[in-house]
C-alpha cells in the first residue's frame, strides 16, 4: 500500500465519491442549446442551489428561474431565485416556493425553455399539497414514514399522490420544452423515484399509495385518506401525452461515485469490491451481511484478497424504535461494531454524500479495530446504544463522527469497509 493510514485512506474514498457528484463539474457538459424564447430554471433538492450556480456560469444568454435547496445548502446566485426550505419534514417556505414554481411552469410558451434541476431532497422541499389537504397533514405523513421504516420507494409513492406538483405534475403544467438534469441519490437511478419524480410519469397510484400506508400500519389525517380514497387526478402516466416534450439527463449517480472512490483504493494499492450501488434494507441488517463478507476476507481472502476495500451504495432505513439521536449510516456503522466485535485489520467509513447523516450535524462517522475497546473505556456500551437508536451519541463520544458541512451534492450513501 502507498498509504497505511487507514482513516485517511477511507476519507480519501468518501471525499472523491463526493466530488464525481460536484454539480461545477457534471451539469456544464449537459447543458441544451438556447431556445427561441425564454430560459427559465426550476429546481429541488439538496444539490439544487449549486447546480443552479453551474448553470448560470457556463449559460449564454438571458436567464431567470427559482429554485428550493435545503436550509444551509445556498449558493449565491446572480439570475437564479434560491429559497431555503425544510427537509426531510416538509414547511411553508417549501409550499410557497413549489407554488412559485408552478406558476412558472404554466406562464411558460412553446418556444421556451424550462431547465428542471433534479437532486435527492427535492422531494420535501417541492411540497404543494394537492387540493384539501393542509401542510400540517403531510408533515403529519411525513413523520410516519420516517419513523416507520418504509423505503424511498414507498414513502415517495405516498409523497406524489399527496402533492400538486410531484409524480410528472410540474412538466404536465408546462407547454415549454422541459430539460431536466438530475443528480441520482436513489437505488436503481428510478428517475420517477428521486425527489418524487415532477417532471417524469408516475407508474404507481393511489391504490400503491395506501398499501403503503397499510404495510407500515400508518393512520393518517382524514382529509389525507379521503384524498386517497377518491382517487382523483392520477398523476400522469408513461405515455401521456402531456410529458412529450421532455427530456431527461442523468448528470450524477451512485455508480460513478463508487468508482471514483474504487480509483482512490486502487491508487493506493488496495483491492476494491463494489458490492451494489443500490442495497436497501434495514441498516443493522446491511451491516450485517457486510460484516459478514468481512469476516471470509479476514479468514480466507475471499471473495478477494487482503488489503481490499467493500464499497456500496444505496439507501437503508431505520425503524425506530429507540430514543436516541443518529442516521441510517451511525445505526450502520454502529451495528457492523457489534458485528465485528473488534476483528483485527477492519477499518470502516459510512456516510451521506449530502453531508448530513439523518437530521444530524455529521455526515455519518468511522470505525476501528479498537473501537469498543475504547468505548469501553469511555463508558459506552453500543449493544444498548444501537438498542436505542442512538448511533450518534455513541460514535460522537469517541471523537469518530466524520463532519463535512453540507456538501452542496447527494448521490446517497457510501460505505467502505476496509481490511487489511
Amino acid at each position: 500500500m502507498t498509504t497505511t493510514d487507514p482513516r485517511a485512506l477511507l476519507t480519501d474514498m468518501f471525499r472523491a465519491a463526493v466530488a464525481s457528484a460536484q454539480p461545477a463539474l457534471c451539469v456544464p457538459p449537459h447543458l441544451p442549446e438556447p431556445p427561441k424564447g425564454r430560459t427559465v430554471v426550476v429546481g429541488a433538492g439538496k444539490a439544487a442551489a449549486s447546480m443552479a450556480k453551474a448553470v448560470e456560469d457556463h449559460w449564454k444568454g438571458p436567464l431567470s428561474g427559482l429554485v428550493v435547496t435545503r436550509y444551509g445548502h445556498n449558493v449565491p446566485c446572480e439570475r437564479i431565485e434560491v429559497v431555503e426550505a425544510s427537509h426531510p419534514v416538509p414547511d411553508e417556505a417549501g409550499q410557497q416556493a413549489a407554488k412559485r414554481i408552478l406558476d412558472i411552469a404554466a406562464s411558460l410558451g412553446p418556444d421556451d425553455l424550462m431547465l428542471c434541476l433534479i437532486s435527492g431532497g427535492g422531494s420535501a422541499l417541492l411540497a404543494l399539497p394537492a387540493p384539501g389537504i393542509s401542510m400540517a397533514d403531510k408533515q403529519a405523513v411525513s413523520k410516519a414514514l420516517l419513523r416507520s421504516g418504509a423505503n424511498i420507494t414507498e414513502m415517495n409513492c405516498v409523497r406524489k399522490h399527496l402533492s400538486a406538483i410531484k409524480g410528472g405534475r410540474l412538466a404536465a403544467a408546462t407547454k415549454a420544452r422541459v430539460v431536466s438534469l438530475v443528480i441520482s441519490d436513489v437505488p436503481g437511478d428510478d428517475l420517477s423515484v428521486i425527489a418524487s419524480g415532477p417532471t417524469v410519469p408516475d407508474p404507481t397510484s393511489y391504490a400503491d399509495a395506501l398499501a403503503v400506508l397499510e404495510k407500515y400500519g400508518i393512520t393518517p389525517p382524514q382529509p389525507v385518506m379521503d384524498h386517497l380514497l377518491a382517487g382523483c387526478d392520477e398523476s400522469p402516466k408513461p405515455g401521456d401525452p402531456r410529458l412529450e416534450r421532455v427530456s431527461t439527463i442523468l448528470v450524477a449517480t451512485p455508480q460513478m461515485a463508487l468508482e471514483r472512490a474504487a480509483e482512490v483504493a486502487r491508487k493506493a494499492g488496495v483491492t476494491p469490491v463494489i458490492l451494489g450501488n443500490a442495497l436497501e434494507g434495514e441498516s443493522r441488517e446491511v451491516a450485517l451481511v457486510h460484516a459478514g463478507i468481512a469476516r471470509q476476507i479476514v479468514e480466507h481472502d475471499q471473495p478477494a484478497a487482503k488489503p481490499c476495500v467493500l464499497l456500496s451504495g444505496g439507501e437503508t432505513t431505520v425503524t425506530v424504535r429507540g430514543k436516541g439521536r443518529g442516521g441510517r449510516n451511525a445505526e450502520f456503522l454502529l451495528a457492523l461494531t457489534v458485528a465485528l466485535d473488534g476483528m483485527k485489520g477492519v477499518h470502516a467509513l459510512a456516510a451521506d454524500t449530502d453531508g448530513i447523516d439523518g437530521t444530524e450535524d455529521n455526515a455519518g462517522a468511522l470505525l476501528a479495530p479498537d473501537t469498543l475497546v475504547r468505548a469501553a473505556e469511555a463508558g459506552v456500551n453500543a449493544k444498548e446504544r444501537l438498542a436505542d437508536n442512538d448511533g450518534y451519541s455513541f460514535f460522537s463520544a469517541l471523537g469518530d463522527l466524520l463532519v463535512t458541512g453540507p456538501t452542496l451534492t447527494n448521490v446517497n450513501d457510501f460505505r467502505a469497509v476496509l481490511v487489511l
